[in-house]
């Protein structure tokens, strides 16, 4: 990279950015297909949630070490072996006649997903000058929403039309335009100082926090002291602290703890897990609410959420929310977004009583939420770590991410669960998920932004 960024930056930029869109939409696109699973695959409601869960598990407890792998051997090798692996799994998901067949695919794309997620961030922050990074990040962001939001409306397009399958054999022609562009124009880049790899670490990263989020998604269903979910918490909480206490001692860590130190760090990293609980959880919610609620079909509940994405994309894309980060600064620019987000939470929950009308408005409050606070988190992660340890960094956020949705999607289900158990209907025990989302929302923005103001003022 020169003092000007590289001269082929924004192209990059969107390279990385498809290679990327393939593995966001890949996250949401299965949940539209739920019925078609049920009915063609004869698949069980085990079944179904470990086709879904397989792919979210498995990247979860490789980002880290993805991430660290990408900064050791080079950021381009990496993204090259993501998008190989994850062009294979859905070649293999899309054939696939078994539901055990398809719930090892879905793994395997998932191995190829934390090996993408990591590098595109890590490539984007060596690319570009440090002044370019906040409308480089916001556009990565966008990105982010538009795979999320646009996933729904994808998988429902493809259903209408084919059979299940398709919507992961079109993944193949994306990831392989996205392999040869990677080839052809993303320059190498990796950790100068080459640092041994700490395998130990990766294993115990990998086996805490697979264990972590299965006991994260397994609870609400099983019972969280039931034999197949507390054994596996404590085994997450034995590795990580093992983790913890290798990383503090080993001379090449792969997530140096000292960075904790750092409270642009630490509350980036606090407003990141509830941010994402808030949105994974009410999100999820949403888009039962749209069929099972205002009986909406697969493609028309994807097209009612794609006003969020739109926002986002707009927002991000134009520059504008980079502009209005720069001039609020990044404590003001979280807390107006993630409020915004509860707002449009809450509208969803109060307003939407038998009608599309709240939803909209909360939609487009939500995504313009996204659009000011999502890259202000990333920014303030990715900031306060050294440039060689991009990867990590890419790692960190992509966990946070991972973790704060699966854990948004397994205490929202259970706050909807609690509430139909007791005999209220359903329409009432989404709105109660919504506003718990929208509180935790809240929370996420008023912890963020108070450590990073106080992060600055040291600084100052």
């Amino acid at each position: 990279m020169t003092s000007q960024g590289h001269p082929q930056r924004w192209l990059i930029l969107g390279v990385i950015c498809l290679a990327q869109l393939t593995v966001l939409l890949d996250n949401t696109v299965l949940n539209v297909a739920i019925p078609s699973l049920t009915r063609e695959l004869h698949a069980a409601t085990a079944d179904i949630q470990w086709m879904i869960n397989a792919y979210s598990l498995v990247q979860s407890g490789l980002l880290l070490t993805a991430g660290s792998a990408a900064d050791r051997y080079g950021r381009k090798k990496m993204l090259i072996a993501g998008l190989a692996l994850f062009g294979a799994g859905s070649l293999a998901a899309g054939l696939a006649g078994s539901t055990g067949q398809l719930i090892a695919a879905r793994a395997g794309m998932g191995v190829g997903g934390a090996l993408l997620l990591t590098t595109t961030l890590a490539v984007a922050m060596q690319i570009f000058t440090p002044d370019e990074h906040p409308r480089a990040i916001g556009i990565w962001s966008a990105v982010n929403a538009l795979g999320f939001a646009a996933g729904p409306l994808i998988g429902g397009f493809m259903l209408n039309h084919f059979w299940w399958g398709a919507i992961f054999l079109l993944n193949l022609p994306v990831a392989a335009l996205a392999l040869v562009a990677v080839v052809a124009l993303v320059p190498e880049s990796k950790n100068p100082r080459g640092d041994r790899p700490d395998l130990l670490g990766a294993l115990l990263s990998t086996i805490g926090m697979a264990a972590l989020v299965f006991a994260i998604i397994s609870g609400p269903g099983h019972g969280w002291t039931s034999a197949r979910v507390l054994p596996t918490a404590v085994v997450a909480v034995v590795a990580l602290a093992l983790f913890g206490y290798w990383e503090l001692r080993v001379p090449y860590p792969m997530l140096d703890p000292h960075f904790f130190r750092d409270r642009r760090f630490t509350g980036a990293v606090a407003g990141a897990v509830l941010i994402t609980f808030g949105m994974g959880g009410a999100l999820f919610l949403l888009t039962q609410h749209l069929q099972l609620v205002l009986g909406y079909g697969p493609l028309e509940a994807g097209l009612r959420t794609a006003p969020l994405a739109l926002t986002v994309v707009a927002l991000n894309f134009s520059g504008l929310s980079a502009k209005w980060a720069t001039r609020l600064g990044t404590p003001v620019s979280i807390a107006l977004g993630m409020l915004l987000m509860a707002l449009g939470l809450v509208s969803i929950a109060v307003l939407d009583a038998g009608g599309y009308g709240g939803t909209l408005l909360g939609l487009l409050l939500i995504g313009a939420g996204c659009a000011v606070a999502n890259p202000a988190m990333a920014h303030a992660i990715m900031s306060a770590i050294p440039a060689e340890k991009a990867g990590v960094g890419a790692g960190i956020n992509g966990t946070l991410a991972e973790f704060g949705n699966g854990l948004g999607v397994a205490v929202l289900g259970a706050v909807l669960s609690s509430w139909v158990a007791s005999g209220k209907s359903v329409s009432a025990g989404l709105g109660a998920g919504q506003l718990v989302g929208a509180a935790a929302v809240v929370a996420g923005g008023f912890v963020a932004a108070g450590l990073l103001r106080r992060a600055e003022k040291n600084v100052a």
